[in-house]
């Protein structure tokens, strides 16, 4: 399979996640959409790496998942929070610091 199908494929999976960032409310799908952007750029990453017989795409990509394991540890963490003191997902009910 050619690299540029991938690169397609992640140029589609890119945008379903900003669509999902920008047009959805909940707060898990806006995270989960954040993921999806991650895993397309590492999609695309490797594409390079493999089109370019270098090692670099990889090792970036390596970062990009540590990256996405430490968001997704206090991401979790802060929505749960949110939830028990809020009772709600909406990130527009939750507009303030404030309780």
């Amino acid at each position: 399979m050619a690299p540029s199908a991938y690169l397609i494929l992640g140029a589609i999976l890119f945008s379903v996640g900003t669509l999902g960032v920008l047009l959805r409310r909940n707060a898990l799908v806006i995270f989960m959409s954040i993921e999806l952007m991650l895993n397309a750029v590492n999609l695309s990453f490797i594409a390079f790496s493999y089109q370019l017989k270098q090692v670099d795409g990889h090792l970036f990509t390596f970062f990009v998942m540590v990256v996405a394991a430490a968001e997704a540890a206090v991401g979790l963490a802060i929505i749960l929070t949110v939830f028990k003191n809020r009772n709600t997902l909406n990130v527009d009910d939750v507009n303030s610091m404030k309780n």
